[in-house]
């Protein structure tokens, strides 16, 4: 079965304003004054929590975090996301008509996150969409996490699909390199916080297709995996 794999954050939904209010919980309690930006920061959000802390810390004290301190805040960090994840989070437009139409033209469709299992299981069922995917890997899942291979091809195996007939739709170069790793087409999208400040380095990656809005995706996935 033809088989599109989803990145979650930046790809799928924008889940940066959550993020980056876990983040600055966590620098409240450590009594910082610094605050991360939606706009400004979003594209670190997107690189996950350590990110977003190493950022913080580093404004605020103008030296490199240590990797001490990330340690004691990153789980500190994960429970005041869990409490607040879709406080802000929005699923990109037309994302999910996408997803119904792929279905609906007979294709297997999954999640590959980087982000905890647990929390994209409770983030996608919050927004009302986790059974519109026949599957969910996330960093933990596996021993490894993107851009090894494996998440990815368990992502389809666990969809019911067929990794000969597949591609990962994601936002980063660790999408576009756990695509070539796996030997699938790597769509980029173009419209995420992760991207927007840096188009061409996005385009000099030379995914197999760049996508613009979600309506362009399924006769692009017909495209690239054929009918």
């Amino acid at each position: 079965m033809r088989t599109v794999i989803f990145d979650l954050d930046g790809t799928l939904a924008d889940t940066s304003g959550d993020l980056l209010a876990a983040a600055n919980s966590c620098f409240d309690a450590m009594g910082m004054a610094v605050r991360l930006e939606p706009k400004a920061d979003a594209g670190t959000a997107l690189r996950g929590g350590r990110a977003m802390l190493s950022l913080g810390i580093e404004r605020e004290t103008g030296q490199a975090a240590q990797a001490a301190l990330l340690d004691a805040q990153y789980p500190a960090l994960l429970r005041a996301y869990e409490q607040a994840i879709d406080v802000h989070t929005v699923m990109y437009d037309g994302a999910m008509d996408a997803v119904e139409r792929l279905r609906s033209d007979g294709f297997a469709v999954g999640i590959c996150t980087n982000k905890p299992e647990y929390l994209a299981e409770i983030l996608m069922t919050k927004l009302g969409v986790r059974d519109a995917f026949g599957s969910l890997v996330g960093a933990d899942t596996l021993p490894v996490r993107k851009p090894d291979p494996e998440p990815f091809f368990e992502a389809v195996r666990r969809a019911g699909g067929d990794a000969a007939r597949s591609c990962l739709i994601g936002d980063t170069i660790t999408d576009h390199s756990t695509a070539r790793a796996a030997g699938v087409p790597s769509v980029l999208v173009t419209f995420g916080p992760g991207v927007k400040a840096g188009q061409a380095d996005i385009r000099a990656l030379e995914p197999d297709a760049l996508l613009d809005h979600f309506n362009e995706l399924p006769a692009l996935a017909v495209r690239l995996l054929g009918a």
